[in-house]
């Protein structure tokens, strides 16, 4: 069953569930496994029971391998029901850790042919299995919790303060003939699908306007760095850029959890990305010294529970 992730319109809302919810939020944990001296028959008897196509094979709390229908029908086609799980079991499984955000199970689901995957704990031990079933009942669960809310805002209106909305301030771009650019881009939490879209209108938009080439890379170098930063350590940002006066400003604005160590992360090869993170490819502790250094004036401001805010300017030759 795929479940499509990059869809418009009507699903605005569906998307920011997925972006918000992890696996360990989804997944069953209530489990029900064999040993590898488990009979195959018993293997058969204990998915008739729960109504289950697949059965994870464990000892004590690692994970062996798994038994599914496939392996089940194979067996029972060659008269081998009587033959322990580990001799029928897939040994090589494709598993998820609970940290992990829900988009990497749904990518997981539509890229293999797999209908379960194992879900392990930070010690590595099995702790769920999730399914597409899983996800669809969790996401019917909250969308449902989301029209209540909804309901409940129209029913109850605020009054929202604008000075209090977050944002540029509209001072500090000058009157509307002085900006040449204004752009802003949202980011999501571990969205590595949509990672480098805003960073790549911003660089056409500069092509665009003829501005050198030297500059636009190095001005898309910090762009692309700072929104990837935002998708791995943050909960979320904004990725804003202004062009005026012979200035290329970038801010960075996020609601992340904030650094701790701000001189730490600005040191290359420092990262506090965790384990499947890096096992993707990223947080190698480059992206903050790699935005500083390709900008002519940076800044940061940052603390543990408010997020941050980067902000890179590069100068360049302002036409007539």
């Amino acid at each position: 069953m795929d479940i499509p992730i990059n869809t418009e319109g009507g699903s605005r809302v569906i998307l920011e569930l997925i972006y918000s919810l992890k696996v360990r939020d989804v997944m069953t944990r209530k489990l029900v496994t064999a040993s590898a001296d488990t009979g195959m028959r018993e293997v058969q008897q204990l998915m008739r029971d729960n109504g289950i196509t697949g059965i994870p094979i464990v000892e004590r709390t690692r994970l062996l391998g798994i038994v599914s229908i496939g392996d089940l029908l194979k067996a029972l086609d060659q008269g081998q029901m009587a033959e322990p799980a580990a001799s029928h079991m897939s040994a090589s499984v494709v598993t998820l850790e609970e940290e992990m955000p829900l988009t990497f199970a749904i990518s997981y689901l539509n890229r293999y042919e797999f209908r379960r995957f194992p879900v392990l704990d930070k010690t590595g031990s099995l702790a769920g299995i999730i399914t597409a079933s899983d996800i669809i009942k969790t996401l019917l669960v909250e969308m449902n919790r989301e029209v209540e809310r909804l309901e409940a805002t129209i029913a109850h209106p605020q009054t929202i303060d604008p000075a209090a909305s977050p944002g540029l301030d509209p001072g500090s771009a000058g009157t509307p003939e002085e900006i040449v650019l204004s752009l802003s881009f949202p980011t999501r939490q571990y969205d590595f699908d949509g990672a480098g879209k805003a960073s790549a209108e911003f660089k056409k938009a500069l092509k665009q306007l003829g501005i050198e080439a030297s500059i636009v890379r190095r001005a898309a170098i910090a762009s692309y760095e700072l929104e990837l930063n935002q998708v791995i350590h943050s909960t979320g940002g904004v990725m804003e850029y202004i062009l005026r006066g012979g200035r290329i400003t970038i801010v960075a604005r996020d609601q992340g959890p904030g650094i701790a160590d701000v001189q730490a992360a600005l040191t290359e090869g420092f990262s506090t990305a965790n384990n499947w993170i890096r096992s993707l490819g990223f947080g190698a502790g480059l992206g903050l010294p790699n935005a500083k250094r390709s900008g002519d004036d940076f800044s940061i401001d940052s603390a543990p529970g408010r997020g941050t805010t980067v902000c890179v300017t590069l100068n360049y030759a302002a036409g007539p």
